[in-house]
């Protein structure tokens, strides 16, 4: 698929379905043949499913079944029970997955994704690789080192990563809920400064962030990565697990985009210690950290490799 032949950025995924999933019931889109290899494509924050518009039709035009659901707290993905907490903590975001392959009896899947959603893909692939084909994972090893959260970075890392200090207040809670599209639209700018989107594009996935849980689903993300908000209990297990920084040993691609205004393309090295199997690493050209959606090709090339390998 070629630049030209993209979907105009008004389309929209579409018809959804939903199913009760552990705690949620879930909003997804599917495509592609039953019988077909499955991939479960995740998105990230402030994004949704139409990070994947391009990507899907390709993988089902390859013959795979395409599984794109929306996180928690976006879009129509609903908590089933009122009283449950709106954990956006990284354990949920890897139960959610496993909880929907369960519910759609799915054994096996190629996990990827970027952003939150490449985080709920390395834990599903690190904690339980007998449900996982291959992994697509957009920044390389995503599983928080939450012990060591408060090591300060470099200060220009720092200043990357405004958005998560101001969240951590209430004047950050505060801004979220009185303007979730002003703050996504400007990180969507700083963190893909090559990306031309258009409005249509941008309120075609900016609706899914008037879920009523949204705010509180996000700052609890950033909050708990920090260790200044309380891990929902049910998750204890799972977030004990990844405190360990488990090793990822199914097959592996690691996707950087050169133009990633957040998470800087490297080469690599660094996260190499965290894939045990076999793990090839590139850096995409232009690409920012919407990498799906900025250079779908890419991401599809790399779903696809793992499949036929």
């Amino acid at each position: 698929m070629t630049d030209t032949q993209r979907v105009p950025s008004s389309k929209r995924l579409e018809p959804l379905r939903s199913i009760d999933a552990g705690v949620l019931t879930i909003a997804y889109y599917e495509a592609g043949p039953a019988d077909g290899p499955v991939v479960m494509l995740m998105h990230g924050f402030p994004y949704d499913i139409h990070a994947y518009v391009d990507v899907a039709p390709q993988l089902a035009a390859e013959g795979c079944r395409v599984i794109v659901p929306y996180l928690r707290g976006y879009g129509p993905t609903r908590f089933r029970d009122k009283v449950t907490r709106r954990s956006g903590e990284q354990a949920a975001l890897g139960a959610d997955l496993m909880a929907l392959m369960d519910a759609l009896d799915i054994k096996r899947a190629v996990f990827a994704g970027y952003d939150w959603g490449g985080r709920a893909a390395c834990i599903g692939a690190a904690l339980w690789p007998e449900r996982c084909i291959g992994l697509v994972s957009v920044n390389g090893y995503n599983i928080q080192d939450i012990a060591k959260a408060m090591v300060p970075a470099r200060p220009d890392r720092e200043a990357a990563l405004w958005y998560q200090y101001y969240f951590n207040i209430e004047r950050g809670r505060a801004g979220l809920a009185a303007d979730r599209r002003g703050i996504a639209k400007l990180l969507w700018q700083q963190w893909s400064p090559n990306w031309q989107f258009d409005d249509a594009c941008f309120e075609r996935t900016a609706v899914a962030h008037d879920n009523p849980d949204y705010v509180d689903v996000v700052i609890h993300s950033y909050r708990h990565r920090y260790g200044l908000a309380e891990s929902d209990p049910q998750y204890a297990d799972i977030q004990r697990r990844l405190a360990a920084q488990p090793v990822i040993t199914v097959p592996t691609i690691t996707l950087d985009g050169d133009g990633d205004g957040v998470s800087p393309a490297t080469d690599g090295s660094k996260s190499a210690p965290k894939f045990a199997g076999r793990r090839v690493h590139r850096v995409v050209p232009r690409a920012g950290h919407n990498l799906p959606q900025e250079a779908p090709e890419a991401f599809a090339a790399a779903v696809l490799e793992l499949i036929r390998a």
